[in-house]
C-alpha cells in the first residue's frame, strides 16, 4: 500500500463492496490446491511447440470464476476532477465500468488463443486513494463453462483504467497504469487461487 506507514485507508468502493481490496486480497496469501507443480505445463503450445487453442471439448461445465484489480497513479487534482464528475468528457467512472464490462464480453476478440465464453455476470467496481494518490479499478467476472473467465477479468480492468487515461489525459498525460493482476480465481481443475498480499 502506497502512503505514510502509519496512515490507515478504509477501501472506498462505488459499488458492490467486497470482503477484500485490490491490494490485500486475502490475508491467507497465494494458494495453490494442488501444490507448486500444479501449473508447469504452457497449455497453448502442443508437442512440436506449435501455438495452438486448448481443446476444452472433454471437460465438464462447471462454475467458474476470476477477480482482478489494478491501479492508475495520477495527480491528485486529477483524482478531484473524477471524484467531483468534473471532467470534460463527463462522467469517468461510469464510462469506465461500460467500458470495461464490454472489454470482458469481447476478451476473446482481443486475446488470440482465448475461447469465446458466455458469461453469465460481470462487476466492476473502482476505488479512490487520495494519500496515493490513484484509482483503483477490480472487475469480477462469472460463467459456467469448461474453460475460466480469468483473462476476461484481467482485460475488463486493463480496458477500464485505459479509458480512465483517455477521458483524463487532457490534464494529466503523466498517468500510469501499474498493479494489474489476478486476484482471485474458483472453479475448475486448478481449483481456488488467492493472490498473495
Amino acid at each position: 500500500m502506497v502512503g505514510s506507514p502509519n496512515s490507515v485507508r478504509e477501501p472506498r468502493w462505488v459499488a458492490c463492496p467486497s470482503h477484500y481490496s485490490i491490494d490485500h486480497p486475502h490475508p491467507a496469501g497465494a494458494h495453490y490446491p494442488h501444490g507448486p507443480d500444479a501449473m508447469t505445463r504452457l497449455t497453448h503450445f502442443d508437442e512440436a511447440g506449435q501455438a495452438h487453442m486448448v481443446d476444452i471439448g472433454a471437460k465438464d461445465a462447471t462454475q467458474r470464476t476470476a477477480t482482478a484489480g489494478g491501479w492508475i497513479r495520477m495527480r491528485p487534482e486529477t483524482l478531484d476532477l473524477i471524484r467531483g464528475g468534473r471532467a470534460d468528457k463527463g462522467d469517468v467512472i461510469g464510462i469506465a465500468r461500460v467500458a470495461a464490462i464490454q472489454a470482458a464480453k469481447r476478451t476473446w476478440e482481443l486475446v488470440p488463443l482465448c475461447h469465446p465464453i458466455a458469461l453469465t455476470r460481470v462487476t466492476v467496481d473502482f476505488e479512490f486513494d487520495p494519500d496515493a494518490p490513484r484509482l483503483g479499478c477490480r472487475a469480477r467476472c462469472e460463467c459456467t463453462g469448461a474453460t475460466g473467465v480469468e483473462m476476461e477479468a484481467l482485460t475488463a480492468v486493463q480496458i477500464g483504467l485505459l479509458t480512465v487515461y483517455d477521458m483524463c489525459k487532457a490534464v494529466d498525460r503523466a498517468m500510469v497504469i501499474e498493479s494489474v493482476r489476478l486476484l482471485e480465481k474458483t472453479g475448475g481443475r486448478s481449483g481456488h487461487f488467492v493472490a498473495a498480499d
